[in-house]
């Protein structure tokens, strides 16, 4: 029987290794997988490299993690904002290495990871100190970079619904990048706030199929400080 439910956060990121590649769900806070972020710096792998479309925000999630000083390397498409005060002090002291990656190219090559292409041509970033050192071609009177498959070891991401074989599904917008990181790992992690028994979920209406998927755990909605949901 197919049972992918841990019974806790430190069960469910069992077996992360110093050195994996962290892909992590969320367009700044929403659809961060703030449990998960927080077993992976109590779990204590080191030496990490973190692809995420942010940076960190505040001291709290993918921002404690940094300050934890568990990664190495951060490959990201924003990684200043008004309060990315712990990144931007690891960069500037150089205790933390960065890769930037125009947003949809980030989307693009996890995405190609998952989907077995081994690299493909993209126009984004031709001509600009982005595409130094990368094979260029021009395609039909128009200019392309090459770019290559992100693939992660393991990826964090935040669900709504999810089933014992790891079927999910997400809320709004809080489901940015989760499908496509749960597609390049080899070991994805998702967390839920609502398990239902198998057939409850309409396959029409399931985003990650359970294929891509390992571990799923439950963990409680967190409401703001202004009375809403955190997505």
């Amino acid at each position: 029987m197919i049972n992918k439910i841990a019974d806790s956060v430190a069960q469910a990121l069992e077996g992360v290794q110093d050195g994996a590649t962290v892909l992590i769900g969320g367009f700044g806070t929403s659809g961060n997988p703030i449990e998960l972020i927080d077993g992976l710096i109590a779990q204590g792998a080191r030496e990490l490299t973190v692809v995420n479309n942010n940076a960190g925000n505040g001291d709290a999630g993918l921002a404690a993690l940094l300050k934890s000083g568990q990664v190495r390397k951060i490959i990201c498409s924003f990684p200043r904002q008004a309060d990315s005060w712990v990144f931007d002090e690891l960069y500037r002291t150089g205790k933390i290495e960065l890769e930037l990656v125009p947003q949809g190219n980030l989307a693009e090559r996890m995405r190609a990871a998952g989907a077995g292409i081994g690299a493909f041509f993209c126009p984004t970033g031709y001509g600009t100190e982005l595409a130094k050192g990368k094979e260029t071609r021009e395609i039909n009177g128009k200019h392309y970079v090459l770019e290559y498959p992100i693939y992660g070891d393991v990826a964090l991401v935040k669900a709504e619904r999810g089933d014992r074989w790891g079927n999910l599904t997400y809320r709004m917008s809080a489901r940015n990048f989760g499908p496509v990181c749960a597609m390049a790992a080899k070991h994805t992690v998702a967390t839920v706030h609502e398990l239902v028994e198998l057939g409850e979920m309409d396959p029409e209406a399931v985003v990650t199929p359970g294929i891509f998927v390992s571990r799923v755990v439950k963990v409680p909605r967190v409401a703001t400080q202004a009375g809403g949901i955190r997505k």
